[in-house]
């Protein structure tokens, strides 16, 4: 049986829940991820200080594909800190409309934000100047912009739609002004590619109004992490998102990836088996994707969204289900649609 090596980082919270719901699902699939555990919990990370960084980047960069659970931000942020050290460029967020889900907010949504992992203010915790006033620096870096860039055009053309890069450039006219320019001058190499720019608040006005304009979005460090929560919310629920981060050699080419649901530790929730894993799964869909396993990954997606669209789902989402019982729907849906594949 054809196998694949995952490091597999483990967290806080509902973070054994959803690994156990990743492993249930990854026994469904038609060949083997070998999971290298690498143990980010907080209580961990107390105990070993920077040594079990390292050993997780040590791990990453050797299998070169990751899955990650929510961990605690405590002394650090781990998500910062894994960023740093694999030199993250890329952090690809897809939201789109589940519509079976009942929310607030009526229309489709289908959009992928592409954030540049670093810079912004995000890099600069920053400082007091005297009792009454307090500064922070504002990054932006050519390579990852570019990087992000790429990404996003490339996406476009896959998912045959336009791109649109966003930010204050009017305002920020040399840190934002720069990542517009360096937008830009990437477009000329995708003529093919509708494209243009948006003001950020500009945008997610226009989001709410017209969503049917959007398909992948481009920004800076902050922006796409503001965006991205909120275009989670549209859809339901934070729970329902995932994340993908990726480093790239000078070619472009992508040497490290790590995929993970975008949403928090939920502590308050933990161990009672309530959680949704949805994201989670998402994020394992995404990661069959990269690793080549398109056939499983697009049986997984709709193995999903049928057991969401029946009501066999977890109850923030409407549904009677806890997370392994739910897990244990998909899983079955996922072995039968690969059987008649």
């Amino acid at each position: 049986m054809k196998s694949y090596k995952i490091v597999e980082l483990l967290g806080d919270g509902i973070s054994p829940e959803l690994s156990a719901s990743v492993h249930r699902i990854s026994a469904s699939l038609p060949f083997r991820l070998d999971f290298v555990p690498v143990d980010l919990s907080d209580e961990n990370r107390s105990k070993l200080g920077t040594q079990i960084y390292e050993d997780a980047v040590r791990a990453m960069q050797q299998h070169q594909v990751a899955i990650k659970y929510p961990t605690a931000t405590t002394r650090e942020s781990p998500n910062k800190v894994l960023r740093e050290m694999c030199r993250f460029a890329v952090i690809h967020r897809p939201v789109a409309t589940i519509p079976s889900i009942q929310t607030n907010f009526t229309k489709p949504l289908d959009i992928d934000v592409v954030r540049v992992a670093t810079g912004g203010t995000y890099d600069d915790a920053g400082r007091r100047l005297g009792p009454d006033t307090a500064v922070s620096l504002r990054v932006i870096s050519k390579g990852p912009c570019r990087h992000a860039a790429r990404f996003a055009f490339r996406l476009a053309m896959l998912r045959k739609t336009n791109v649109c890069s966003t930010s204050k450039w009017t305002i920020q006219r040399e840190t934002d002004g720069f990542f517009e320019e360096i937008v830009g001058k990437v477009a000329h190499d995708y003529p093919g590619i509708p494209y243009r720019r948006e003001l950020f608040d500009a945008l997610l006005a226009g989001i709410v109004m017209h969503p049917d304009r959007y398909g992948v979005i481009v920004c800076p460090n902050e922006y796409g992490d503001f965006l991205s929560d909120s275009a989670c919310g549209l859809i339901g629920s934070v729970g329902l998102g995932d994340s993908s981060s990726f480093a790239f050699d000078d070619e472009g080419q992508v040497t490290t990836a790590m995929f993970d649901p975008a949403g928090g530790t939920a502590p308050d929730i933990a161990g009672h088996d309530i959680c949704n894993p949805t994201a989670a799964l998402m994020a394992l869909r995404n990661m069959l994707t990269h690793i080549g396993e398109n056939e499983a990954s697009e049986a997984l997606r709709g193995a999903l969204l049928g057991a969401i669209s029946d009501g066999e789902s977890t109850a923030d989402i409407g549904g009677p289900l806890g997370c392994m019982a739910f897990t244990e729907g998909v899983a079955k849906r996922l072995a039968a649609s690969l059987q008649s594949a």
